[in-house]
């Protein structure tokens, strides 16, 4: 039963995303917003639901000490391996935008995340305040930004009706939801037949599993050409996890921060400005550095494994 749940998980997963990218696609061209802003906005939101779930569900319960390890573990996986993967399928195009303001962005959040948790060890309901207030200015920035740009979108392409439209999206972040719990419930089970620890699943299946929303969807969106898409997903997430998911958490009930989320947290940032590095003459992300991430990624996995 647990095979057929993870196969079925992981097809919802990959349909589900297919779906997603494509009506996502026509409603950027539909609405005149560029598929960078859709990725950093939508889909990111769409596929960080997951994420959500798991931490704000916790927090109501009053069991969010996890809720920081779920955040930058996610953020870690967002931007090393599915990064990675996407650049070594399809070299990846960095926007001019996304590497002035979205990676700065980014990098701030995981930065300002630091920072509160090294003060006092926790982040408390005033810090989940700050981190939402900061949400709802990104928010602004992108709506702000997507009006500049409605005028440099160009107008043929083939329409696709709002209804259908709909379908496609609301369809695909259910399936990708839905597949994504399936898929994390059925690797958990068969980990456990073969003796894995509660904490090394935890640290492991669940943190890449709440993750592969994003990984299907910025893979599939990366082998249909949709590169900013792509882009935009993972950064997007990365700002989302941090002060939306993290802010609401710690609102609901003050966030634990241990020395581990201290570590991670500095990983992060250095991962995240290894990237722009790396894109910082070309604008763009090869083959060499997607497998370069991904190895990176592959050591940072080992490393939480063996602490």
């Amino acid at each position: 039963m647990m095979y057929v749940l993870l196969i079925a998980g992981f097809v919802l997963l990959i349909k589900g995303a297919d779906f997603f990218v494509e009506g996502s696609s026509a409603a950027a061209k539909m609405l005149k917003i560029p598929p960078l802003i859709i990725g950093l906005t939508v889909v990111s939101m769409g596929t960080s639901m997951p994420e959500a779930s798991v931490s704000i569900s916790a927090a109501l319960a009053g069991k969010n000490e996890l809720a920081v390890s779920n955040v930058v573990g996610s953020n870690i996986f967002n931007l090393m391996a599915v990064c990675g993967l996407c650049s070594i399928i399809s070299p990846l195009i960095i926007n001019k935008e996304t590497f002035k303001r979205d990676f700065p962005i980014s990098i701030g959040a995981a930065a300002l995340l630091m920072g509160i948790g090294a003060i006092g060890m926790t982040v408390g309901r005033i810090d989940g305040v700050i981190l939402l207030a900061l949400f709802i200015g990104f928010l602004y920035l992108m709506v702000m930004s997507a009006k500049k740009a409605r005028q440099e979108v160009e107008d043929n392409y083939k329409t696709m009706p709002v209804w259908k439209l709909l379908i496609f999206i609301i369809g695909g972040i259910a399936a990708i939801i839905i597949g994504g719990k399936m898929v994390v419930s059925g690797a958990s089970d068969i980990a456990r037949t073969f003796g894995m620890s509660e904490n090394l699943i935890g640290m492991t299946i669940v943190a890449i599993g709440t993750s592969l929303p994003e990984l299907v969807t910025s893979v599939v969106a990366a082998r249909k050409n949709e590169v900013d898409m792509a882009v935009g997903n993972v950064v997007g997430s990365n700002i989302f996890n941090i002060l939306f998911i993290l802010g609401s958490a710690a609102t609901i009930c003050p966030v634990v921060f241990s020395m581990e989320n201290l570590i991670d947290s500095i990983a992060l940032i250095m991962m995240s400005v290894l990237i722009m590095i790396f894109c910082a003459k070309t604008k763009n992300l090869s083959r060499l550095h997607g497998g370069i991430m991904f190895a990176i990624y592959i050591g940072y996995s080992v490393y939480i494994c063996m602490r």
